[in-house]
């Protein structure tokens, strides 16, 4: 599995200056495993970013192809894909529903440093869903029955006047997930890492397969 002080800091301009280009960076090259990679890369990012390390753009297909995009945050990863949770009835629930294709961006700018992801989308299982929900602060969950994500809302008092009443609905007992609020996973066919060096001549090494069950292969990218 890669380690952090393998994989040194993007040389700036001013080592540019003094030194001439920098040298290859063989360690990033030479990585087999894109999952591994990218735990890499994302412990470091926990590290580094001030908030949010996990927090990626998620892009997705109106029916006529209009592309639309929001950020929104990982909550697992491992071999079967990358997860993310939200509401089945908003709109990014009725695009993936219709096309459950979708790409997804990691830029951490305190690295710089960002993953990009795309393939075929799938729902998580009701076990998963369950756990995860069971798993959120109380007023999240409130607020998944609460909320019609990406409707129209008339006022904030409204949406706070919903919020008190399934509070009290529930009372001091269990908040159980609604039917229309569960995960997506994406099992990307291809993954590229970029990181930044001087003058616009980045690293960029991609990674792809044809199916999500087939084995990767890998190639550099231009900048």
């Amino acid at each position: 599995m890669p380690r952090n002080d393998l994989i040194p800091p993007s040389p700036t301009a001013a080592d540019y200056a003094e030194n001439g280009p920098p040298p290859d960076d063989a360690a990033f090259f030479a990585a087999e495993a894109p999952l591994a990679l990218f735990a890499d890369w994302l412990k470091a990012a926990r590290e580094k970013e001030p908030n949010d390390a996990n927090a990626m753009a998620l892009a997705t297909a109106d029916p006529s192809g209009l592309p639309d995009v929001r950020m929104v945050l990982l909550k697992d990863f491992d071999a079967g894909g990358f997860t993310f949770y939200s509401n089945t009835e908003s709109v990014k629930g009725g695009q993936l529903a219709a096309n459950p294709q979708a790409a997804l961006c990691f830029h951490w700018k305190s690295l710089r440093r960002q993953v990009r992801l795309r393939g075929p989308v799938a729902p998580v299982d009701t076990a998963a869903a369950d756990a995860y929900f069971a798993s959120r602060d109380r007023g999240a969950r409130i607020g998944a029955w609460a909320s019609d994500q990406s409707r129209p809302l008339e006022s904030r008092f409204a949406l706070e006047r919903r919020i008190a009443e399934e509070a009290a609905r529930f009372g001091l007992g269990e908040v159980p997930r609604p039917t229309h609020w569960t995960g997506w996973r994406l099992h990307p066919l291809r993954i590229e890492f970029w990181q930044d060096r001087p003058f616009r001549l980045h690293d960029r090494l991609e990674f792809l397969r044809d199916a999500p069950s087939a084995p990767w292969r890998k190639q550099r990218l231009y900048p």
